[in-house]
């Protein structure tokens, strides 16, 4: 066998050995991912409702243990009632995250998912039990532009969404928006409760924001009419 030959036999051997021992690696770390990803989401929730602060570390004992005691996922109807289990006559329902203390439901708590101008933006958004107002907003995963878009994961843009109104003073659904610029400059008094203060040269991905936490949002406004009117019925059980 020529010196060439041996070359390519030798390389060929050695691809195989490091793509064995890749896929041996990431085989034995996929459950310590997935555990690192549930922590996360877990974490990601219980920051919507400010029941952990963006500037302390936790352990995963510590998130859990807080999570399992305050919060409860459950499913959301097309009528808004709220159900066990992810499909009601094998229709699909809406998942909701409610913040229970002492037996009463604080607020509740959506999944975001809505495209940006590179990629998904995902997140989650607490609402208070009025049904009206915004307890918090958590980005979790983006592609945004750093710099740019990507302004949307730091706190202060995110904690803007607190105490934002997603109805007016009419009781009609308006969602909150992304305003493009400072909200006391460029939104009329009477709109301010509904928008945020934008981040600059990202008018683009504030827009796409803004229009995704609106179709997520009517996709809940049945769940919200209720808590509004005060009729929402646990499930048995």
């Amino acid at each position: 066998m020529s010196d060439m030959a041996k070359s390519i036999v030798f390389a060929v051997c050695m691809c195989i050995v490091l793509a064995l021992l890749l896929t041996t690696a990431a085989t034995a770390l996929q459950p310590r991912q997935q555990q690192n990803m549930e922590i996360n989401r877990k974490k990601n929730v219980l920051l919507a409702v400010d029941l952990v602060s963006r500037d302390q570390r936790y352990t995963a004992e510590e998130i859990t243990a807080l999570y399992n005691e305050k919060i409860v996922l459950f499913g959301a109807t097309q009528t808004g009632a709220i159900v066990e289990g992810d499909r009601v006559n094998d229709e699909p329902v809406l998942p909701i995250y409610l913040y229970i203390e002492n037996g009463t439901i604080q607020a509740y708590i959506v999944p975001i998912e809505t495209k940006g101008v590179w990629g998904m933006i995902s997140g989650y958004l607490a609402i208070e039990n009025d049904g009206s107002t915004v307890r918090g907003f958590t980005i979790t995963r983006h592609s945004e532009t750093p710099g740019l878009g990507g302004e949307i994961e730091r706190q202060w843009f995110q904690e803007n969404f607190e105490g934002k109104r997603i109805i007016d003073r009419h009781g009609t659904f308006v969602s909150v928006r992304v305003a493009r610029g400072e909200v006391e400059r460029q939104v009329p008094e009477e709109d301010r409760p509904h928008y945020v203060d934008g981040i600059s040269g990202a008018t683009l991905t504030g827009k796409l924001l803004s229009d995704g936490l609106k179709q997520v949002l009517y996709r809940y406004e049945p769940i919200s009419i209720r808590f509004r009117d005060n009729r929402i019925e646990m499930p048995a059980g």
